[in-house]
């Protein structure tokens, strides 16, 4: 149900490592279906400084908005600039084309801290 290659947060944010101290994020399939249908995504800008757990961007659903928190500490290094014309590639592919945020990371050590698979299905079904 969620993929095994990726790291997780408690607030439904799954993070992929895609080289030696860089990893991509975005929000997890629980959180897309829990948003319903996305209409605007804010994503933070290249070379912003990130810190976890603190907002760094917005997705704004037919529902509601919800913040978008940094599963890591780094430096933005790109953005997902596909998501500002079409949001709604978050509802159809979540743990792909629908990334957000590139990273490169402080210290990629923290990777360690975060979820994996199965402690984010048994968070998710214990909420």
């Amino acid at each position: 149900m969620y993929p095994e290659d990726l790291k997780y947060t408690t607030d439904h944010e799954w993070v992929r490592s895609v080289g030696e101290a860089t990893v991509r994020f975005g929000i997890t399939d629980y959180a897309q279906d829990a948003l319903g249908d996305i209409v605007y995504v804010s994503l933070p800008d290249v070379g912003a400084a990130l810190a976890t757990g603190d907002p760094c961007g917005e997705v704004e659903s037919t529902k509601s908005v919800s913040d978008l928190y940094a599963p890591v500490t780094g430096t933005v290094t790109g953005r997902n600039e596909a998501l500002g014309a079409t949001p709604e590639v978050v509802n159809a592919d979540a743990y792909g084309e629908g990334w957000m945020v590139e990273v490169e990371l402080t210290d990629p050590a923290q990777l360690e801290a975060l979820l994996d698979s199965a402690a984010y299905a048994a968070h998710v079904a214990s909420s």
